[in-house]
């Protein structure tokens, strides 16, 4: 256990002074604000309802800015382009090690393997709920600063509708992370890995599910693909009706999302740890 902790902390120490991590962490943070906020703000003082608000009059769009709201709105993005980023973050964090050298030294020179990619794994973990309660915390803030401007409630969620969204905020985002470390870990490398993952998760997976439309016996499996576990765990959150944002799906019901996310974040990870240690005999 201590050695695991140590590896931990200096993978840790790796990944915050490494510019990469927090271009994608920041940009997360940028964009969820973008389009959580901004843009159904524009289009609530204009009196606007255009593609960016999807649409909705502007007294649901104020509903969506409430403190209230938070664990439905800042889940919506992560289905797709968060996840996206988060599984950039991944395929970089294992895949550059291979580029720079760092796994040939760890693995040759450091603790055990167990220790060396347990250390990896923990700290993608970490970085991930870190991350979750951060965009949180920044959402809470902003719809209480538009809420008070505007005159509205300044009530916050129940504790168990933000536990729920720091959840299931957690569960999307540490999947799509996982995944992006198992790419790493079959490219061998971050720039092949970071490109095969963005286009499963933002071409692949789409084009499946639209072939499904019109070939039913691929359902069974378009109805379980990561991306599909992900945007109906997020759309299980919603509470408006109208167009959803891109991505966010009701496929699969809550407790079937998160069963088919909790098995692909075992198989991600054991698909890591079995290729690093087995493969990789440097």
């Amino acid at each position: 256990m201590t050695a695991l902790l140590a590896s931990t902390r200096a993978e840790l120490l790796r990944l915050r002074g490494w510019p990469a991590f927090w271009i994608v962490l920041g940009t997360w943070i940028l964009l969820n604000l973008t389009f959580a906020y901004l843009f159904n703000y524009l289009a609530y003082t204009t009196g606007s309802a255009t593609r960016m608000s999807n649409g909705l009059p502007r007294e649901l769009l104020m509903q969506q800015m409430l403190p209230s709201s938070v664990p439905e709105v800042f889940t919506q993005g992560m289905a797709m382009f968060g996840g996206a980023l988060m599984l950039v973050l991944g395929a970089l964090a294992v895949g550059s090690g291979y580029g720079w050298g760092s796994w040939k030294t760890a693995l040759t020179q450091g603790p055990s393997r167990v220790h060396v990619i347990g250390a990896v794994v923990l700290s993608l973990a970490l970085t991930v709920v870190a991350l979750v309660v951060v965009a949180f915390a920044v959402d809470t803030g902003v719809a209480a600063l538009i809420a008070g401007t505007q005159g509205q409630s300044l009530a916050l969620p129940s504790v168990g509708r933000i536990l729920l969204g720091i959840g299931s905020g957690t569960a999307i985002l540490g999947m799509w992370t996982l995944a992006g470390a198992l790419i790493g870990a079959i490219a061998r490398g971050p720039a092949l890995a970071v490109g095969l993952g963005l286009v499963w998760v933002l071409v692949v997976e789409n084009l499946l599910r639209g072939v499904a439309g019109i070939f039913a016996p691929i359902r069974a499996i378009t109805d379980h693909l990561p991306g599909t576990a992900a945007g109906s765990l997020a759309g299980s959150l919603r509470t408006v009706t109208g167009p959803a944002t891109p991505g966010v799906l009701d496929i699969l019901s809550r407790n079937a999302s998160v069963l088919v996310l909790a098995a692909y974040m075992v198989v991600f990870t054991g698909g890591t740890i079995w290729l690093i240690r087995r493969r990789d005999m440097v």
